[in-house]
């Protein structure tokens, strides 16, 4: 099966969407199968995998707000690509400019919308908060699920990432059919990389002893991951307990981020790490990993932390708490700097032997992206089977 994915998400420099995708790529080449990206960039380029697959860049506009990605705008380019590559399956997750084109294009493909975000819980939620209710602010943004219902009528299936999502668009009348909870590389992740001197090397980074508590915070600086919000939290249980957090990511929020924690004693923020196995040893050398987003569709940084043996600590919205091990997970009033604290106080006042082999267990148990990776492949074919049975009938 050959299958195209229009992306807009996808820049060398990204974050999850990245990952996911290059990971897919080699896990579907194992199998026969083969995953070309089409990307916006800045210029016109391939760039092929030795392991299978590929990316195509097609030359695009750049994101003002945000130079690590690009933004599609001629459709021609695209649709002249997908003629040329004749793909089994087309997807593609913006509900912008790529979800047109791939509408629009003549080609006999699968056309699959997979929802990776949500737009409207992403910002309007966050903008108007304090402002108006949730139900209002939905309410207010019903065009926005009509705008997408639009489009989503000419695809032949609507695939989410996970339950959070499903859920949130279904209860918003949106179309979708079908739930594909995602999957991370496990092999990475394992909570024997755990290593004391360099938990006790970041600890004294943040100016406390071995014996305190070191928090992760993973993942972009956007203000829909509600860093500000988890700083405020980590000062407040601070002051109960010994607790450092170690900050590693970038985006457009870094600089004010940077400044808030310039008087925070035991905060320090970090450039992201790429390297998966010295990123794995790191996270499994903490002691959890604190989460702030309640918008987070499904939290792939949140299934690596659990594969490395962390407790999580994440708001009871979202794809976050979908994913959390209860008996090694502690949530908290989503958007609530006091109750986050609250939590990170429960979380270390457990018992920390029975904690630790509850995250261990858990870790065991988190799902693999070459199971995400199959069971999309399998529920592919089965709607081009019956599309084949429909059409001879």
């Amino acid at each position: 099966m050959r299958i195209v994915d229009i992306n807009e998400y996808y820049s060398p420099t990204g974050g999850g969407v990245r990952t996911y995708l290059d990971r897919k790529m080699s896990i579907l080449a194992e199998h026969g199968h083969e995953l070309i990206v089409i990307a916006p960039g800045p210029a016109d380029s391939v760039d092929t995998r030795p392991d299978g697959g590929r990316v195509i860049y097609v030359k695009s506009p750049p994101l003002i707000v945000d130079r690590n990605y690009w933004l599609f705008w001629r459709g021609e380019p695209v649709t002249q690509l997908l003629d040329e590559l004749k793909p089994d399956v087309v997807e593609t997750s913006s509900p912008w400019r790529p979800a047109w084109i791939l509408d629009g294009w003549q080609g006999d493909a699968l056309k699959i919308f997979f929802m990776h975000n949500d737009n409207v819980g992403a910002y309007p939620m966050r903008w108007f908060e304090g402002l108006a209710s949730p139900p209002a602010i939905e309410r207010a943004f019903g065009w926005y699920s009509r705008y997408m219902n639009r489009f989503l009528a000419g695809y032949d299936a609507v695939v989410t990432n996970g339950p959070a999502l499903y859920k949130r668009h279904q209860r918003r009348g949106v179309r979708v059919d079908k739930s594909m909870p995602l999957g991370i590389e496990r092999g990475y992740f394992s909570p024997d990389l755990r290593d004391e001197r360099l938990r006790a090397s970041l600890l004294e980074q943040c100016g406390l002893p071995a014996d305190a508590h070191l928090l992760l915070g993973l993942g972009r600086h956007h203000p829909e991951k509600r860093w500000r919000m988890i700083i405020d939290a980590v000062e407040r249980a601070g002051a109960r307990l010994p607790v450092g957090m170690i900050l590693l990511g970038t985006g457009i929020d870094s600089k004010r981020i940077e400044k808030r924690i310039a008087g925070s004693p035991h905060i320090r923020m970090f450039r992201p790490v790429y390297d998966r196995q010295r990123l794995a040893r790191i996270m499994a050398s903490c002691d959890a990993l604190i989460h702030g987003s309640e918008g987070e569709p499904f939290g792939l940084v949140a299934s690596e932390a659990m594969a490395a043996g962390l407790p999580l600590i994440a708001p009871d919205e979202g794809g976050v708490a979908e994913v959390a091990d209860p008996r090694s997970s502690e949530l908290y009033r989503a958007k609530d700097a006091e109750a986050a604290a609250d939590a990170v106080c429960r979380l270390f006042a457990r018992d920390p032997k029975l904690l630790r082999r509850a995250a261990v267990v858990a870790a065991g148990k988190v799902r693999t992206d070459e199971a995400h990776a199959l069971e999309l492949v399998a529920y592919y074919q089965s709607l081009i089977d019956a599309r084949r049975l429909s059409r001879a009938a």
